[in-house]
């Protein structure tokens, strides 16, 4: 039996879970499936070996025997193979195997203990020795020398929270010590749980996002609508108003002709009038002259008597003619109806354009959009402090009290009996400015060293009725600025959001109204002799938020 036919002809090692296609070669399961991984975008697919090309992906089919297995397929009729691919060497993206020489095979694995990346081949040692046993594997990974304290070039396998960073068990003898120290897989813990609360404000945001989306699209469709059935009636009102305008026009034109008409026929019932007279006069006259013609005396007389009687007995009317009658009132009655409209649909056509013009369809509320403060500080809340009916989240930005405790670890920083928790950061030599938005029944907001007592009811463990912190109390009616035993009330119109402003070399405690304008509720005057932590005291079904500035 020829080697090459146990070999694959990808990796050039023995075939592991072999698998055979339409052509008859076969390969490594993985191999090939990686090797046709990187051709799916070409939509071709060849056989590695013999050239072969599918235009649809084949199935392989499994191979039953043992990586020794006998191979039986025939190569004479094919061409030569061509150079092995390198899909399996590492690109510039990729991690390389330490172990190789020369052309690096990809990283599989990475190993926290050795600090090494390791290819297929050379990781077969870390499964088949006991010398491997306790080590422990990850995906493969870059810059394994993160994972070395530069100082002892040890792995670093502890987390420092005063100092918020990863440390070595050598660091906690000098640079580290008396600092609050937990293990790197206690603190992926808690920062785990608090990238959960992260992820699911961003899961609720994506769903708000949605809703949001669904409820614009819904309203783009009304909007349509809406406009199409605008568009409809204005354009069947108009067509009412250009009808009623064509009607007042033909009756307009009813009222001219019928006018002109009478007017007409009145004229033509003179002017037949005047026609008789004038051919009845005309006959008179021309009896006159034929009787004054005549040589019979006797008929002149007895004939002028007649002539004369008839013509002093008849008066004739008079056709009097006006000569200012024109039609000029209706086109100067049109005229003003004309301008009238104009005016009128002018001033009506402003107003509504007016009125749609205010009308707002959608935009962008941002009320909350991030502002740029000077001396603005980045806060998150401590959970390792925060009462255990204290729900943290936004990144720990924000703490709500819940009925129910949440599955906090136990912690002697923590409040076991007050709704209160801490920042994380310490404030000291400086100014700082925050800004915190607060809802609900009641909460407050203040500053204090960081040896306030944890443990129990007492005005030692109150944020405010101490020596060691100031706060402000904040409710929909009023507040209250505390420190030791003094608490002054103060009227001022509500605001939930609180700016905050720490002079701490000037010892000053500024609470300030954020809105259009910023107003000073209270002022604290004090001389700091340690740094101090931001806090917060929070009521049932209110909340606090830190707005990131």
């Amino acid at each position: 039996m020829a080697s090459d036919q146990d070999d694959c002809h990808l990796c050039k090692e023995y075939l592991r879970d072999p698998v055979s296609i339409p052509c008859g070669h076969s390969f490594c399961s993985i191999c090939l499936k990686t090797y046709w991984d990187h051709a799916d975008h070409t939509g071709t697919y060849l056989c590695p070996q013999c050239r072969v090309s599918y235009n649809k992906r084949p199935t392989p089919r499994r191979m039953g025997g043992s990586r020794h297995s006998t191979i039986h397929r025939t190569t004479e009729s094919h061409p030569p193979a061509p150079p092995s691919p390198d899909y399996n060497y590492a690109g510039p993206q990729d991690v390389g195997c330490d172990i190789c020489v020369g052309k690096k095979h990809k990283a599989v694995k990475s190993c926290l203990m050795c600090l090494a990346s390791y290819c297929e081949k050379h990781l077969k040692p870390h499964y088949e020795s006991a010398t491997f046993k306790r080590h422990k594997l990850v995906d493969e990974i870059g810059h394994l020398d993160r994972q070395i304290c530069p100082q002892h070039q040890k792995g670093l396998e502890l987390f420092c929270r005063t100092d918020q960073m990863c440390i070595c068990v050598l660091c906690t003898v000098k640079e580290h010590k008396g600092h609050d120290m937990v293990s790197a897989e206690q603190e992926r813990a808690e920062e785990q749980q608090r990238l959960g609360a992260t992820q699911a404000e961003i899961q609720e945001k994506i769903h708000d996002r949605l809703k949001q989306m669904e409820e614009l699209k819904q309203a783009v469709d009304s909007l349509k609508s809406s406009a199409q059935r605008a568009l409809q009636e204005c354009e069947k009102m108009f067509s009412d108003m250009m009808r009623s305008i064509e009607r007042m026009q033909q009756e307009m034109s009813k009222l001219i002709s019928s006018n002109k008409r009478a007017a007409l026929n009145n004229a033509e019932g003179h002017m037949e009038r005047l026609n008789h007279e004038i051919a009845d006069l005309k006959r008179r006259d021309s009896e006159i002259t034929q009787l004054s013609r005549t040589e019979d005396h006797i008929h002149f007389i007895q004939s002028y008597q007649t002539l004369i009687a008839q013509t002093e007995a008849e008066e004739l009317p008079t056709v009097s003619v006006n000569p200012y009658f024109t039609f000029g009132s209706v086109t100067k009655a049109v005229s003003e109806m004309k301008q009238h409209l104009n005016e009128f649909s002018n001033d009506e056509l402003v107003k509504v354009a007016k009125t749609v013009n205010k009308m707002t369809f959608c935009q962008l509320d941002e009320s909350n959009k991030r502002r740029s403060v000077k001396n603005a500080c980045q806060l998150t809340l401590d959970s390792n402090t925060a009462y255990r009916q204290l729900y943290l989240s936004r990144g720990n930005r924000k703490a709500a009290l819940k009925r129910d405790p949440q599955s906090y670890s136990d912690n002697p920083a923590r409040f076991d009996s007050l709704p209160q928790v801490l920042c994380r950061e310490h404030l000291s030599g400086g100014a700082y400015y925050w800004e915190v938005d607060w809802s609900g029944e009641g909460a407050a907001i203040g500053v204090t060293y960081k040896g306030i007592k944890r443990i129990g009811y007492g005005d030692n463990c109150r944020i405010g009725y101490n020596r060691k912190s100031w706060s402000l109390f904040c409710s929909d009616s009023s507040y209250s600025a505390r420190h030791n035993k003094d608490q002054i009330d103060i009227n001022l119109p509500y605001s939930s959001r609180i700016g905050v402003f720490l002079d701490y070399d000037g010892g000053t405690l500024s609470f300030y109204t954020v809105g259009d304008t910023m107003s000073l509720i209270h002022r604290f005057k004090a001389s700091f002799s340690e740094p101090v932590y931001p806090g917060f005291w929070v009521w049932y079904e209110s909340a606090i938020t830190i707005i990131q500035l």
